[in-house]
Parts: C-alpha cells; structure tokens; sequence
C-alpha cells in the first residue's frame, strides 16, 4: 500500500514489535537514524510528510509530537496513553461498540487502547450495555502482566536480574494510570479499584473481575452474563469467548497463550452454590494490547485512505 507510516518512537518495547509485524512490506515505513530521533526540526519534519504517525512514545513526548503537526492531512494513532479520554479522539478498540470500526477507518486521531483497559473493557462493556452489570458495581480488577510491560528499560533490567522478583504487586496509590480509561469506555459511574502485578516472565496478561450475584439485577447469572459475551463476540476476527465448561479456566488462563497474536480470550467461571461468578481475559500485552492493536487500526484507516478500484 503506498501510503507514507512514520514511527515515532521505533526504539521502544512498542515501537519494535510494531516494525516486526509490519515486516511484509505492505506500508512505507519510516523512521528517524538514531542522531536525529531526538532532534525537534527533523521529527517535525517527518510527522508532517506521512500520511499516518504512530506515536510509541512516553505521555509527555506524545503530546509534543501531537503539537507539531501542522500538516491537517497528517493522521496519528497514539499507543501512549497521553490522549486515552481526550475530547477529539477516537477510542482505537474496533470490537468496543458497533460502528466503533468505521469510526476508527475514518478518524484523524485514534488513541490505541491501554493493554490492561483492552482486557478490563471488553469484559465489562457488553454487561453495562446490557444492563447485566449496574455502572456503579463495586469492581476490584486484578491483573497480571509480564515484566514487558514495564517498557523496554525496566524489561531489559529484570533480564539482567537487577532487583528482579517472581511477582511485584504495584500501582497501590491507587492512582494508575489506566482507571479512567477503564471507567469511561467500560460504561461505569464509579471508579473501580485496579490491583496490578508483574510476573517473572515476559510477556501476557490474564484479567480476572469477581462479582457477586446478590449485587447484580435479579436473574442474571453466570449463564446470562456468557450468553451476553458470546453474542456481542460472536463475528469478532480477534476476540473469543470460550465455551463454559468445568474445566476450561484451568487450561485456558495461561497468560502467554496469546503471546505474539493479536487475539484476546474471554472467560467466565461460576459457582451456583456460592453465587460467584469471576470474569477473565487473556492477551498479549504487546499484541492486542499494544502493537497489534495498532496494526489494526493502522488497517482500518489505511483502507479508508487507499483509493478505490
């Protein structure tokens, strides 16, 4: 396709994995030698002659890089979360409501998902939809994460053993950074309670959400809540929901079994007895929760942009 992709950012953990999976050669891609990735003129530059910028840059860095262009052609996909709730983007998660995919194709900004809001949404968003699940519900959200997620200096520091441990629960200001995102996309009027961890391996995720019958609507169960997300999933090329089975959490929730796809899993478990039912998601923190995911809107809008035949 000839259309002009420049990424800003190409060095990090993101911006590696996206120049991998676009190895086919289908777009132009660019970027910056090393002595100029820094340097103000030549970045400017550079956003202002693509027709698409992906920016895989820190928050601060993303908003400069928005800030210099000029060029009202220029389209950009942010994989920071600098522009996650902002008036005037577009959420990047094609599968978060419908027509959310055409809105993608034909947006000039699209802010690429959170990898733990992408898990957190698409589990949540169907049942405040559907009105299975009050906007206000308590929620404690739990996740696990590979130590990738720490970006390519803190994965490059646990590989070489500095301070690393098996698990490192975090985030316990209970001001992550990702709670918003997750309020706002997933339909919720109350902010949830978001526990992260890092495990000692590279990279996945698992996402589990507990709840509790008595505090939802009369009738719903765990069976309603299935049939909720297997309905909305049913056409979803990147978004699956496992049949509800005894034994399917145990085999299924291996964090890493997604790892280098773009594909998420989506689970729930329930006891009847005990009136419990725990929601779960399984991806790739640099797939669907980073790089694929930006590949995907890349098509999308990369296909609104080619000329017709």
């Amino acid at each position: 396709m000839d259309l002009n992709l420049f990424i800003d950012g190409d060095q990090g953990t993101t911006g590696l994995d996206l120049q991998n999976r676009l190895r086919g050669g289908e777009f132009r891609i660019r970027t910056l030698p090393t002595h100029l990735r820094k340097d103000p003129a030549a970045r400017r530059a550079a956003l202002n002659e693509a027709d698409i910028a992906i920016l895989c840059l820190p928050d601060a860095a993303a908003r400069d890089a928005v800030a210099m262009i000029e060029n009202p052609s220029v389209r950009v996909i942010d994989a920071s979360s600098a522009h996650r709730t902002s008036p005037g983007w577009v959420y990047g998660l094609p599968e978060l409501a419908a027509g959310q995919a055409e809105r993608i194709a034909s947006a000039s900004r699209v802010t690429n998902p959170g990898c733990y809001p992408t898990a957190a949404i698409a589990l949540l968003r169907p049942l405040t939809d559907a009105g299975l699940l009050p906007a206000d519900y308590p929620l404690v959200i739990h996740a696990v994460s590979g130590y990738s997620g720490q970006g390519r200096a803190g994965a490059e520091a646990h590989e070489a053993g500095a301070g690393a441990h098996s698990l490192t629960v975090y985030g316990l200001a209970l001001e992550h950074k990702h709670v918003p995102e997750i309020e706002a996309y997933a339909g919720l009027s109350q902010r949830p309670l978001f526990v992260p961890t890092y495990g000692s391996y590279r990279q996945g995720i698992v996402l589990t959400i507990g709840l509790h019958a008595r505090l939802l609507p009369t009738g719903v169960s765990g069976a309603r809540i299935h049939e909720c997300l297997a309905e909305r999933y049913l056409d979803a090329a990147h978004v699956r929901v496992l049949p509800m089975s005894a034994d399917a959490p145990s085999t299924e929730l291996d964090p890493q079994i997604h790892n280098g796809t773009n594909d998420m899993s989506l689970a729930v478990a329930f006891n009847e007895r005990t009136g419990q039912v725990v929601l779960s998601a399984v991806l790739d923190n640099l797939g669907k929760g980073a790089a694929g995911a930006a590949v995907q809107n890349l098509r999308l809008m990369a296909g609104a942009l080619a000329p017709a035949l």
